[in-house]
């Protein structure tokens, strides 16, 4: 399969979101095949061998990677990355960001990510996925700055790299920011509740379990109780073990605040947007 039609083939939501990786796992597959010829592309003892194939390369550092041999695999990422593969420049990018087989280095990722975003790359093209979350990883790093680098603290930018992600590749954790931002008034915008509702609502109805936390609440305080806490409470069902926490505690106070003929239907409908996967603040 092309990766054009695997792409076309992938849900909206794991295209804008966390599809670099299963991009990469479906691309290269059985480990084994690809560790096949990773005796023509790469030594041991001299690393990626001349004029070998960026895309030979890529996959070689893929299936060294899922090995465990991270070292080789950076190794083999850099090439390919110098040589034109976006797909290895964003798994240096989130090596260096998270420390995964190279030292921690946040102002490294910056300029990774930063080399993918400057990439002519067109929304509903194969790549997109690498850029959209790169516009994330950006306006993240701009939103706060990296202590000892030239990277300061600049909200305006970051905003500017959260609305092209969102607006332009439907990023989720964009559209999750972008919301924050219209909420509080941050990165230059004025602060509106509808605006932020808006982009709570294009995240939730991705499964951003964030934004349908934080759109639940704001319904909750708006006087929609049932529709609110059911909101919250299906999304502390599939928020990731980061984001329990602080979705837990939105819930269990508004849950507190409720009737208990409000609690009741409200766990009935949570239970019936988790099987549906329905989560639309207008229903």
């Amino acid at each position: 399969m092309r990766i054009s039609e695997l792409l076309r083939s992938t849900p909206e939501f794991l295209r804008s979101s966390v599809l670099p990786a299963l991009v990469a796992f479906a691309i290269f597959g059985a480990v084994g095949q690809a560790l096949a010829f990773d005796d023509k592309v790469f030594d041991d003892k001299t690393g990626v061998k001349p004029q070998s194939s960026p895309w030979a390369v890529f996959q070689f550092g893929f299936s060294a990677y899922k090995n465990g041999h991270k070292e080789q695999a950076a190794e083999a990422y850099k090439y390919a990355a110098e040589n034109g593969q976006i797909g290895a420049t964003w798994k240096l990018a989130r090596m260096y960001a998270e420390g995964d087989g190279v030292a921690r280095d946040d102002y490294e990722a910056f300029k990774f990510f930063s080399e993918i975003v400057d990439q002519d790359v067109e929304p509903g093209s194969p790549e997109e996925s690498y850029v959209s979350d790169a516009l994330v990883a950006l306006g993240d790093y701009l939103r706060k700055g990296i202590p000892g680098s030239p990277v300061t603290e600049n909200e305006v930018a970051a905003q500017e790299y959260y609305m092209r992600a969102a607006a332009n590749y439907r990023n989720p954790n964009a559209q999750f920011e972008m919301g924050q931002m219209f909420l509080k008034g941050e990165g230059g915008v004025k602060a509106s509740v509808k605006q932020a509702g808006r982009w709570f609502q294009l995240a939730a109805e991705k499964g951003h379990a964030g934004a349908q936390a934080t759109l639940g609440h704001l319904l909750f305080q708006s006087g929609k109780i049932v529709r609110g806490l059911a909101m919250m409470t299906a999304a502390l069902e599939r928020a990731s073990p980061t984001d329990q926490p602080w979705i837990r505690g939105m819930q269990e106070e508004a849950f507190a605040a409720a009737g208990e003929a409000d609690r009741r239907t409200a766990i009935s409908l949570a239970d019936d947007i988790l099987t549906k996967g329905t989560a639309n603040a207008d229903q």
